[in-house]
């Protein structure tokens, strides 16, 4: 363990950089705080350094041992690292997974077009990981999955489910030519529930922007336009609501992904 006594150790100002998509896209690293994340990501990803309030480094003591590079320094210097306001006295940077391949992608897949809002993207994608999805594709227009904030909004799935970041339009056209069904949710869709009952095989759901939804490119590849019914009085559902209702909703279907094989299982 070493010892930090500036803000401006270069190590401190190294996590302090990954607050920024830049250095995160140069360096291939990203920021993970708090207890939980940190101990997440050594179970499930490759951390790099490990900035601990040296007051605390008796409570964090297990979790230490477990790490390599670990800086000791004071709770402001700790602090200035961080990107919440109210920081939980240890930080790691780790090193980003390998993105979704697919050449052999799994059946079940989130789309995300246009999503802009952080807390949103972390929590499609830590939904997508419960409800058994095997990864996510991003169109290059949503929040960086890898920003502080959407990482906290992921309670760790950002470690277990690859993402790939890029062209969306160009990924859907590779999984409709591999046999994948792309479901596209919007208003004005056929009612989600009796549509998706008989699908089988693989599967892509494609969820747009709150204010925007997808856009003309991604539309136009959907093999299946779906909503949600709306029974009361409101127009709309938060994107990431209505993003876990239909994951879910695809995945408990009688003829979803593996269901035969879960079924003998």
């Amino acid at each position: 363990m070493k010892i930090v006594t500036s803000t401006q150790n270069p190590a401190v100002r190294a996590l302090r950089e990954l607050g920024q998509a830049k250095a995160r896209a140069q360096r291939g690293l990203f920021l993970a705080e708090g207890v939980k994340l940190c101990a997440e990501a050594l179970r499930d990803a490759q951390v790099e350094t490990v900035l601990c309030d040296e007051a605390r480094a008796g409570e964090f003591s297990t979790l230490l041992a477990a790490c390599g590079d670990v800086l000791l320094a004071p709770a402001h210097i700790v602090a200035s690292a961080c990107q919440t306001q109210t920081p939980q006295g240890i930080v790691a940077s780790v090193r980003m997974p390998a993105p979704l391949a697919l050449a052999e992608p799994p059946a079940a897949l989130l789309a995300l077009d246009g999503v802009q809002d952080p807390g949103n993207v972390g929590t499609m994608l830590r939904t997508a990981e419960a409800a058994g999805f095997g990864g996510a594709l991003l169109s290059e227009s949503c929040a960086d999955a890898f920003a502080p904030k959407t990482v906290r909004a992921t309670m760790g799935s950002i470690y277990r489910l690859p993402i790939r970041r890029g062209s969306l339009a160009a990924a859907l056209e590779t999984l409709r030519e591999k046999g994948y069904a792309v479901i596209v949710g919007e208003l004005g869709g056929e009612p989600f529930y009796p549509a998706v009952r008989a699908l089988d095989g693989p599967l892509v759901l494609v969820v747009g922007s709150e204010g925007r939804g997808v856009c003309d490119a991604v539309r136009a590849l959907a093999t299946l336009r779906v909503a949600l019914p709306m029974r009361g009085r409101a127009e709309s559902l938060n994107a990431a609501v209505a993003a876990g209702i239909m994951m879910y909703g695809l995945m408990e279907r009688p003829a979803r992904p593996g269901a035969d094989a879960a079924a003998r299982g």
